[in-house]
């Protein structure tokens, strides 16, 4: 793709760098057959390609973003499937990232989208606010019909997700978990913001496969949020505040008693850690230790399936559909590794129909765009329980919330079902299914 920035332009890194991607684009196309909302919508401006084009023209201009541009990439769910599409290497994720960033600062939304979108930034990221919003929530999730009724879609889709029940305290961080047996590593867990509220029970189960399995486990005192949420919602100053904060805390324990691998158990997270050397390479201070970082991060599936043969206890021979995140598949190129571990433990794991599409979760996706990610919802939800499964299996807690609230199958992360395998309880989800 031809592209015409001026020098002084290209003087910024970042426009050098949209522009690298932008003529990396030859529009063939094939990414308008795997992205969901071109699926969905048959809008060329609702494909990678249709975008690509907005971005050229907004970016090229230099001039702010228009309302039009703003819808289409609104509506991009970055599960990044394009990526994984396209012959030609188009890095769509840091184009579309730089576009997001370009649209919060040029482009002024009505008051009650920037409210809501505050909303989310401000209470997403912080566990206690998170928990706070969250059981607001659960009491007023009966007045969700009320929502969509009065127009207002969005805070209708915010208390369909709403959890059922109250939720505990966050668990704290800067804990450390001793190896059982002869010590074979020390690894650092991110402890997440959402995860950390809505699934606690996620991180305790891969705590106790990896110290089962030999490894001391450390919560870096400090952590916090990847910045993956107001990475994605373009707020790129409070992102990058959140990775500075990460990098600081895990490069501490790098520096110190040494990590062999940082995991996460949230694939959302996962991939944007390990692109923290990229988000701060522009950062003197910071550079170095983020790409330090970055290249110590694992998905937790990646990291126990690097491990061989697990410590394998009797456990029903369930049959298990895999829902594979996009930020796991697209993301981070991650596909057979958490199946295999599961097979491995007598596990039957099948693949659904489409598994490249997403099932429209996509951070906060499900509540900014609810119509369009309820009809990818119903979509992935049919082609999973066409499989007939006894559980679904999703490593990433956005899937796992977004799939269960329209299915009465129990949603389960891998490594719960890991955890049980290997000598731990069964599952917080499956022990409350009906």
């Amino acid at each position: 793709m031809r592209t015409e920035f001026s020098l002084a332009r290209l003087a910024d890194p970042a426009i050098a760098e949209a522009d690298a991607i932008l003529r990396a684009c030859v529009h063939c196309g094939f990414c308008t057959a795997t992205c969901p909302t071109y699926v969905l919508l048959g809008d060329e401006l609702d494909s990678p390609r249709g975008r690509i084009y907005l971005i050229k023209d907004m970016l090229e201009g230099d001039r702010p973003a228009v309302a039009e541009e703003v819808k289409h990439l609104d509506r991009c769910l970055s599960c990044l499937s394009c990526m994984t599409t396209c012959p030609s290497g188009v890095h769509y994720m840091h184009l579309v990232d730089h576009a997001r960033a370009h649209v919060e600062k040029t482009f002024r939304r009505p008051w009650h989208q920037r409210a809501l979108r505050t909303l989310l930034a401000r209470t997403i990221p912080n566990p206690s606010l998170f928990r706070i919003a969250s059981a607001g929530a659960t009491l007023a999730k009966p007045l969700a019909p009320l929502f969509d009724r009065l127009g207002l879609p969005q805070l209708a889709a915010m208390l369909r997700l709403a959890p059922a029940r109250m939720l505990p305290s966050p668990a704290p961080s800067g804990r450390v978990f001793a190896a059982e047996g002869p010590r074979r590593g020390r690894v650092g867990l991110l402890s997440g913001c959402v995860q950390r509220v809505l699934s606690p029970a996620v991180n305790e189960a891969a705590i106790r496969v990896l110290t089962r399995h030999g490894f001391e486990v450390v919560l870096p005192d400090g952590e916090a949020c990847c910045g993956s949420v107001t990475h994605h919602m373009g707020e790129e100053d409070r992102a990058l505040s959140a990775v500075r904060v990460n990098v600081t805390a895990f490069a501490a324990e790098l520096d110190g008693a040494g990590l062999d691998a940082i995991i996460s158990t949230a694939s959302g997270c996962g991939t944007t850690m390990k692109d923290y050397g990229h988000m701060l390479r522009t950062d003197p201070a910071f550079a170095e230790p983020a790409a330090r970082v970055a290249a110590k991060v694992r998905d937790i599936g990646e990291f126990l399936h690097g491990l061989g043969s697990l410590n394998r206890v009797p456990t029903p021979a369930l049959t298990v559909a895999y829902q594979a995140p996009c930020s796991l598949q697209h993301g981070q190129k991650i596909v057979r590794e958490p199946k295999d571990v599961l097979a491995r433990l007598g596990f039957v794991v099948r693949d659904p129909a489409e598994p490249h599409l997403c099932c429209g979760s996509a951070g906060t996706y499900n509540i900014l765009q609810p119509e369009i990610a309820g009809r990818l919802r119903a979509r992935k939800i049919a082609n999973l329980e066409a499989l007939a499964p006894d559980v679904i299996a999703a490593g990433n807690i956005g899937c796992i919330t977004q799939i269960a609230a329209g299915t009465a199958i129990p949603v389960v992360h891998p490594v719960e079902l890991v955890d049980w395998a290997t000598g731990g309880p069964p599952p917080a989800g499956w022990r409350s299914a009906p």
